[in-house]
């Protein structure tokens, strides 16, 4: 009898949590989650974006200081093509599955953690001209800042990132064995 009233309590419990929010709850849900489509892009461009930055990074090394000048531009140009390539292949797969994913993942978490008064609240600032304003100022702000940090810092940060990418190329190439002009092991001898 004990473990009967267990299990029911814990059936009970069980059907609360995964229990859907009643419709009005669910439809201020939805709403937020509509409202919140330009959070859930950027969220992508970020994870398209942010495979590339790790992909990249010791590239400009090699360029800098293993590819001739004169093929620089041309080799960064590709890469670009490539680049561009890849986030135009790879965005809409994300933001299809993220449109799909949203409204599950963001509105439990909403359904868990608000009540239905202050989802309305949540919508009301949401929906805030002021709020909406700020919001497409965000990405002016950041490069504002960021063009303005760059360009007091360029002439301090250049010089160190160069000092490091020769600190960093000697160690490569003290670790890396020269090439050898004897043939590798089991390799024919050339033939003259």
């Amino acid at each position: 009898m004990k473990h009967t009233f267990l299990a029911v309590a814990l059936l009970s419990i069980a059907a609360v949590v995964h229990a859907e929010p009643n419709p009005a709850k669910k439809e201020l849900i939805n709403k937020i989650v509509q409202l919140q489509q330009p959070m859930v892009e950027a969220t992508v461009r970020q994870l398209a974006q942010q495979p590339l930055m790790q992909l990249m990074q010791p590239v400009g090394p090699v360029i800098q200081f293993r590819v001739p000048p004169e093929k620089r531009e041309a080799l960064a140009k590709d890469i670009q093509t490539d680049i561009k390539k890849y986030v135009d292949d790879v965005t809409p797969l994300l933001t299809d599955r993220a449109n799909k994913l949203a409204p599950a993942e963001i509105g439990s978490l909403l359904d868990s953690k608000f009540t239905e008064d202050e989802l309305r609240q949540l919508i009301v600032v949401l929906e805030s001209p002021v709020l909406r304003k700020f919001s497409l100022l965000l990405p002016d702000l950041q490069k504002a800042l960021v063009d303005k940090v760059v360009a007091d810092t360029k002439g301090q940060v250049e010089p160190k990132l160069k000092a490091l990418g020769q600190s960093v190329e000697k160690r490569v190439n003290a670790a890396t064995p020269a090439p050898s002009s004897q043939p590798a092991p089991g390799a024919k001898p050339a033939i003259k």
